[in-house]
């Protein structure tokens, strides 16, 4: 039985341990009010995501403009003139469950849709085999990519030419596929008894690999 760690967060702070893996994973914190106030002042926007699940399931896109802020839930926007509304706001539409806040990467995209990639991998006799490295190209006007959030499915390596001109496709399956692996001695370091792991990756319009989530039961 390959064991299962929920909390985002905890694999998360494994991983920072790692000074080469870290410098791949975007600003991660708790959720908090004044934490929210200041990621808005350092970044552009953030998503903010519960602590415990997957599938897309309550995850928030929030955000500055020019007249104040914004959050986003699936197809769904609310635009706020103070920082006092906008926590209001969250108060109502988060679930009710632990939060952490993460920097928001600017996704490259395909047709102006976002596009991210699931590398998944499982361990076979001692021996971690790559079983998928698939991207996921977000529903128009959604900000989640989850295929069950109506994302389309695409090989790896098309989503690569068609988001990422300019950069070797070829070069980018192989950075994935290292940096998958060191992630996993990292990982396999801190909780023995991993047997399989997705990882959703998010690449940059300057080509840069992100992590943006592990999972040990991916779908």
């Amino acid at each position: 039985m390959s064991r299962q760690l929920a909390s985002k967060l905890r694999k998360t702070e494994a991983l920072l341990k790692n000074g080469h893996v870290a410098a791949h994973i975007p600003q991660t914190v708790k959720y908090s009010s004044e934490e929210l106030r200041r990621m808005l002042e350092r970044y552009k926007f953030v998503f903010i995501k519960p602590v415990k699940g997957g599938g897309g399931h309550g995850v928030i896109k929030v955000g500055r403009h020019t007249s104040g802020y914004y959050c986003t839930r699936l197809s769904q926007t609310y635009r706020c003139s103070h920082f006092e509304e906008l926590a209001r706001v969250l108060s109502t539409i988060k679930l009710k469950r632990p939060y952490l806040i993460q920097q928001g990467i600017e996704l490259a995209t395909i047709g102006g849709r976002p596009i991210d990639y699931r590398v998944k991998t499982v361990k076979n006799g001692g021996h971690w085999e790559f079983r998928a490295m698939v991207g996921r190209l977000a529903r128009p006007g959604l900000v989640v990519t989850n295929l069950c959030k109506g994302g389309t499915l695409l090989p790896g390596a098309v989503g690569l030419k068609r988001s990422l001109r300019g950069f070797s496709a070829k070069a980018k399956r192989r950075e994935m596929r290292e940096l998958t692996l060191l992630c996993i001695s990292v990982l396999e370091a801190y909780f023995p008894g991993i047997g399989q792991l997705g990882f959703d990756y998010g690449i940059d319009r300057s080509g840069r690999i992100w992590i943006l989530e592990v999972n040990t039961r991916p779908q």
